[in-house]
């Protein structure tokens, strides 16, 4: 059997459904055979980086690697920073990608970079295929370690003359599933005393809890045991945002108006968030706050943060574990102040949301959003100052219903992200929102969409600049400098894809114009000019002046 097969066939026996990529001519061979299997889809792209994010959006909706192919040398490098996307956001994620031949010098060392070691500080592994014959093998370790706790990216370099050449008496391996170990009955029992001797509890839902016996989990312990929580960006919807306890997400580290209630907490037990998302608040030596850490896997200690007690384990069993220990001696928890807060948040998030004027506030474009997607809608956002606003004032109703990067948080994500989403889910309305400069990143791959035949609304949030540097810029006290640029046409653009363009004039505009999209067949994009110039006033002054108003 060629190498190349046998490669087809190792990943057919994983249960690989698609293959996102970009090949070259060192790929031919593994494009031949990809051609003749029967159950893996290619997905041809525009950018490797679009490739890429979808096989990272998969690898995130789904928890199996998605899948994604690319030359060597620059098809190769433009998969770097969907790697990263990968490790960081823990979405599990196999790069194959080719290289000239290892045996005999075909074109001396053009293209040539070492593609391996460039991988290495990016990915759980990665490793070139030297022989065919160990094609099976590397490929079930690849998916292992891609799948382990901590799941992230892996790569793997198929040689031209590797993929030709024959392999006798190949071996395919038995995928083995394993199960994480729970938590030890004494951690769960110090735990559980560490919680009912606290008086004012907090749940902490980081991204780590993004699994779906997790989720049924933690919503049976807080609807059982009573204690309030917030979520991280990347924990939104792990429970259902609509539940009574839930106080807000806590979309900026510090002074936003939800921090009233994490300062006043006792007790934060965090379930499954790490610092390599943007910390949901800072611990500091002199806090009498003690932090429990929930998670797969020990809290790497750092300055602003430095849990007292690891609850280590499979993170669903260590919650029910919880519930039932806490349950067997049930205490009624004092969340006034807690519902208090959550009143007070959600007055603050309400000011702006009827506002009318035009362009539109991006709290106004949120609301609107909200009420018009299905409770089963899907929006991905790709990253800009709106992620903020989405982030507080966007309720989400269920896991990955709202799909976010906070890890990496590139830009370039959120279309290719829209794409894996509904294609995987074609029953379900999907909305990508982008800033202007973030679709301008990978627009190319409206085309991969418009010949999908996906039923996608793309908004493209139009303010002629790198809006959330100029807000950072702003709040740093800097002149406005450099960050203003020229947009096409967005309406021509997207007609000259073969999607649909529509360019709303008023608030009014948008809702129809947004209700039509939905509706309709094929990608549908509207071009909705935003207007940023509150976020200062609100973002870095207003909250931080109610802050330090608390602590007087």
């Amino acid at each position: 059997m060629k190498t190349s097969d046998l490669f087809i066939k190792a990943l057919e026996n994983e249960g690989v459904e698609y293959i996102f990529g970009l090949p070259g001519e060192e790929n031919l061979d593994f494009l031949e055979s990809l051609r003749k299997s029967d159950k893996i889809k290619l997905i041809l792209t525009r950018h490797e980086q679009g490739a890429g994010f979808m096989a990272a959006t998969y690898g995130r909706l789904t928890g199996k690697p998605g899948v994604c192919l690319s030359t060597l040398g620059p098809g190769a490098t433009n998969l770097v920073t969907p790697a990263a996307y990968a490790q960081l956001g823990a979405m599990p994620m196999l790069m194959l990608t080719g290289q000239k031949p290892i045996k005999t010098s075909k074109q001396g060392k053009f293209q040539i970079i070492d593609v391996v070691e460039m991988m290495q500080p990016l990915t759980k592994f990665t490793k070139q295929v030297t022989h065919g014959a160990h094609v099976p093998s590397i490929v079930r370790e690849a998916f292992r370690v891609s799948q382990e706790e901590r799941p992230g990216a892996v790569h793997i370099e198929l040689p031209e003359d590797i993929a030709r050449e024959e392999v006798e008496a190949p071996q395919i391996f038995e995928v083995v599933d394993y199960k994480i170990p729970n938590a030890d009955s004494e951690t769960i029992s110090n735990a559980v005393a560490m919680i009912r001797s606290a008086k004012k509890p907090l749940i902490l839902i980081g991204a780590g809890a993004n699994r779906k016996r997790a989720s049924i989990a933690l919503t049976e312990f807080v609807d059982s045991i009573g204690i309030p929580f917030f979520n991280t960006q990347m924990g939104k919807g792990i429970i259902d945002e609509r539940h009574p306890l839930y106080l807000g997400t806590a979309a900026l580290s510090d002074y936003d108006f939800l921090h009233e209630a994490i300062s006043d907490a006792d007790l934060i037990i965090n379930v499954g968030h790490d610092t390599i998302e943007k910390p949901p608040f800072f611990m500091h030596p002199e806090d009498d706050r003690k932090v429990i850490h929930v998670n797969f896997f020990p809290a790497e200690i750092d300055e602003v943060y430095f849990p007292q007690m690891n609850v280590i384990g499979d993170i669903a069993s260590s919650i029910y574990q919880l519930t039932e220990g806490l349950k067997s001696n049930a205490k009624q928890w004092n969340t006034d102040f807690f519902l208090e807060v959550k009143n007070n948040v959600a007055s603050h998030l309400a000011k702006y949301e009827s506002d009318d004027r035009f362009p539109i506030l991006p709290q106004r474009m949120v609301k609107i959003t909200r009420d018009i997607l299905p409770d089963d809608g899907i929006v991905t956002l790709d990253n800009g100052v709106y992620k903020l606003w989405f982030a507080r004032n966007y309720p989400a109703y269920s896991q990955n219903s709202l799909i976010l990067d906070n890890a990496l948080a590139t830009m370039g994500a959120g279309l290719p992200s829209a794409m894996m989403a509904k294609e995987l889910y074609p029953n379900r309305k999907v909305i990508s929102v982008n800033g202007d400069g973030g679709f301008m990143m990978n627009s190319q791959e409206l085309e991969t969409a418009v010949r999908l035949q996906l039923d996608l609304v793309v908004i493209i949030l139009n303010d002629n600049a790198y809006g959330m540097i100029q807000w950072k810029q702003e709040g740093e006290g800097f002149p406005k400098y450099g960050l203003d640029y020229g947009n096409p046409d967005f309406v021509k653009y997207a007609e000259s894809f073969g999607a649909k363009g529509y360019r709303p004039t008023s608030v009014e505009g948008f809702k129809e114009t947004l209700q039509k999209a939905l509706n309709s067949k094929g990608v549908q994009v509207i071009d909705l000019p935003v207007d940023y110039s509150l976020n200062h006033q609100i973002l870095n002054v207003l909250i931080k002046e109610y802050s330090k108003n608390l602590k007087k």
